[in-house]
């Protein structure tokens, strides 16, 4: 409306809050947006792109230990941890500049500060208010620590990516992807590396053969995990800290990492005082459209906690934009959406795992290997790689496809594509594979697996 300041106020510039109003204004729409941190959010600034940097500096040394059984006259050089962290440093400030510069060639006006709801149509930052027609909530989330005796010792995967120092040893709470993820990049670089895991298993929602596959291989390297327990309370100090368990371990380390979730960031931003509804954790609740409760409010990404993953939040803001600026309704479709934990070694999933499809379709058909890469055949190491393909038995729908190993989200992603079209097991039989790679696997697997009786782990 030409009597407010703006057609769009987006509060957040992580990926989902760039996008959208970025698209938003080259669809004609005056468009402000607001950031009280750095340009770029979780992905870009303390998540998947730091962390996969560290973990590309981290594989390094299976690559110099490899090479001798090629002929290389190889050894592990000293590491320089200071080194790799400028050099993460630098490559972050470079993204956050061009997130920057996107934003400001679309034509958006952005605001430095915390913005926070005034009302519906009102935002205030910095002590200045702004009307809007519409705003877009795209705050994300924020990482969680339990409250036990000595938390203040811990660090989450903020402070993670930005330590002084390489400790000599961590503990590591949690068994989701960025626990994994982090215990692989420690591990990797020589930390002693111990997980506590609440549940059975690590990996909770991934599919049970690649969440065994990735413990036995994490293991394999000389990650410590602990299941079905967690920290009771931490003591120490700067010298070193112990971390007591509720199955009354006593675990030493130099740092301790909370790797126990996130939660949305919604707490200060006015989002009650303007009538918008939350669910559980503090979560914005929204329809298909990313619509709140209140008309003109919606939200993306982490913020909602529908799936938080980045390229999810950049499809919802894409498609917000679309829908309210351009006259394309168009609603972002959950299913099928592929993901991909950075460990070592990698794992990658897309679509159901065997229990999802037992639960949903009944009977189903089991296609798996688990064989040993051609290159570990003259490096020596023994990891070992596995694949599944989860079929619907009554359509031959491929279901589910899942991976543990070398390039297992280089792979997955293709997969995705024919999941997402409908591909049937027989369209996998009939393509020809690339020899030699791990990936034809996916199209030779013939061999059912019997059916059997399985209890999932948890």
């Amino acid at each position: 409306m030409a009597d407010r300041d703006f057609d769009l106020f987006v509060i957040g510039a992580g990926s989902g809050g760039v996008r959208a109003a970025r698209i938003s204004a080259r669809h004609g729409a005056r468009v402000a947006i607001c950031e009280e941190s750095r340009y770029g959010g979780t992905c870009v600034i303390r998540g998947c792109v730091p962390k996969k940097l560290l973990a590309y500096g981290s594989a390094f040394r299976d690559a110099f230990e490899d090479a001798r059984g090629f002929g290389w006259d190889a050894h592990v050089p000293k590491f320089d941890w200071p080194t790799l962290i400028g050099a993460k440093d630098r490559e972050i400030a470079r993204l956050e500049g061009i997130y920057r510069r996107l934003l400001t060639d679309a034509g958006v006006t952005p605001i430095e500060g915390r913005g926070r709801l005034v009302d519906a149509h009102t935002v205030e930052v910095a002590g200045r208010r702004y009307t809007t027609d519409k705003v877009l909530i795209a705050t994300g989330g924020w990482p969680t620590v339990p409250q036990i005796p000595g938390r203040e010792h811990a660090i989450t995967s903020n402070e993670a990516l930005d330590l002084p120092a390489l400790p000599r040893r961590v503990v590591i709470v949690g068994g989701g992807f960025v626990a994994v993820e982090f215990a692989g990049i420690f591990n990797s670089l020589g930390s002693e590396t111990t997980m506590l895991v609440r549940g059975e298993q690590l990996l909770r929602g991934f599919d049970d053969d690649a969440r065994i596959e990735m413990a036995r291989e994490m293991t394999a390297r000389g990650i410590t995990i602990h299941t079905r327990t967690k920290p009771q309370a931490i003591g120490g100090d700067q010298r070193g800290y112990c971390v007591r368990t509720t199955l009354d371990q006593e675990v030493d380390c130099d740092q301790i990492l909370f790797a126990t979730g996130r939660q949305p960031n919604t707490a200060g931003i006015g989002l009650e005082a303007a009538g918008v509804e939350l669910g559980e954790g503090g979560a914005v609740k929204v329809d298909e459209w990313s619509r709140t409760s209140v008309d003109n409010i919606f939200a993306v990404g982490d913020v909602t906690d529908r799936i938080n993953l980045t390229p999810v939040a950049i499809a919802e803001g894409h498609a917000f934009a679309d829908t309210q600026f351009a006259g394309r309704p168009r609603a972002v479709d959950h299913r099928n959406v592929p993901s991909a934990v950075f460990g070592q070694p990698p794992l990658a999933a897309v679509g159901l795992t065997e229990a999802q499809a037992r639960a949903e379709f009944g009977e189903i058909d089991i296609y798996r290997t688990r064989f040993r890469p051609m290159k570990h055949t003259l490096s020596g190491r023994e990891e070992r790689t596995m694949m599944k393909l989860v079929v619907d038995a009554r359509t031959d729908r491929v279901l589910g496809a899942h991976m543990v190993g070398a390039d297992a989200p280089e792979i997955i992603q293709g997969l995705a594509i024919a999941i997402t079209a409908g591909a049937t097991k027989a369209h996998f039989d009939r393509t020809i594979g690339i020899h030699p790679t791990a990936a034809e696997e996916f199209v030779t697997m013939r061999e059912r697996v019997p059916p059997a009786v399985k209890v999932a782990a948890e």
